[in-house]
């Protein structure tokens, strides 16, 4: 714990949407993509999975296996029924006597089914092979409905596409002292009218017992009209932060967590866009400054900003 508590100069705040009490804190508050650590128990997973939800966060290859994995179960279970009721049922299919080949050529007719394709080599003969094929062509309907709006789902959520430098700073700044991280936008989109929040919790000893304090965070600029080039986001560490006295030794031991939350306008989308991460004591670099991450091109007609250059810093001497 600190040894000269500059949070107790400070006026906590009781909004911040956490629990005061660490020691039901699990690990870090915020993840670093911005999801909140936490799990919920105490109903059935089916009522805490929102599977849309979750289709529309995953990442890209994981959804598009997850929907290959979805269509390659309905084939064989079609086809399994298919086999079961004996491909003799199947006009086009020709029993080899041989188990794969004869489940194959039920799966590939299955496939043909699910996606209303039907090449018309194979074709089901007799009321329970056409039911069968009736279902599955109904229920390859409605997934391909399905997938496709999840596709366009996917594809036109507003996102930030903002990134963040994996490092916070404690720089020197106007003969003081100040923390600092940088983001940046890493696409072709642009954010306008860009807001910034930053929430600090800390976890102190109070009459015997750990709790988490949380203190807003006061920024040199929190807003901007437009994230063309990198930000710097600088709280200054002066006798307004709830860190004034806060010396290497106490952002080396005493458990903080930096949540931050940015909002911007898109032009691209005509939407309001956020992005949210967090520091903890564990990614702070004391005495340090970042290094210029843009610069005019070669025949000077653009400048370069080179996204490489996001957690550039050196090594920087701190006021005493």
């Amino acid at each position: 714990m600190p040894r000269t508590p500059g949070y107790k100069h400070s006026k906590a705040i009781d909004n911040s949407g956490f629990s005061p009490n660490s020691s039901a804190e699990g690990g870090r508050l915020t993840n670093k993509d911005g999801r909140i650590n936490l799990k919920k128990s105490g109903v059935p997973l089916y009522e805490r999975i929102s599977v849309y939800h979750s289709l529309l966060h995953m990442n890209n290859f994981v959804f598009t296996l997850t929907v290959f994995a979805i269509y390659t179960c309905l084939n064989l279970s079609f086809a399994s029924l298919y086999f079961l009721i004996g491909i003799d049922h199947l006009a086009g299919a020709h029993r080899s006597g041989d188990f794969f080949e004869d489940f194959l050529q039920a799966f590939f007719f299955s496939s043909q089914t699910l996606t209303t394709v039907g090449y018309g080599h194979i074709s089901p003969v007799g009321f329970v092979a056409n039911v069968i094929a009736s279902m599955e062509s109904f229920i390859g309907i409605m997934s391909f409905a399905l997938v496709t709006g999840m596709f366009y789902a996917r594809f036109s959520r507003p996102k930030a596409y903002i990134r963040f430098s994996p490092n916070l700073l404690v720089a020197p700044f106007q003969g003081g002292r100040a923390l600092m991280f940088r983001l940046a936008t890493y696409k072709n989109n642009h954010l306008t009218d860009a807001d910034a929040q930053v929430t600090i919790a800390i976890h102190v000893e109070e009459s015997g017992k750990t709790v988490t304090k949380f203190y807003p965070l006061e920024l040199e600029i929190s807003h901007i009209n437009s994230l063309a080039l990198s930000w710097t986001i600088v709280h200054k560490l002066d006798e307004k932060s709830p860190l004034v006295d806060f010396t290497e030794e106490d952002f080396n031991t005493c458990r903080i967590e930096m949540m931050i939350t940015i909002k911007a306008f898109d032009d691209h989308f005509s939407n309001t866009v956020q992005q949210r991460t967090s520091y903890t004591q564990d990614e702070l670099v004391y005495g340090a400054r970042f290094l210029p991450m843009y610069a005019r091109s070669d025949d000077g007609s653009y400048t370069n900003l080179m996204l490489e250059k996001l957690n550039l810093h050196e090594p920087a001497t701190l006021p005493t």
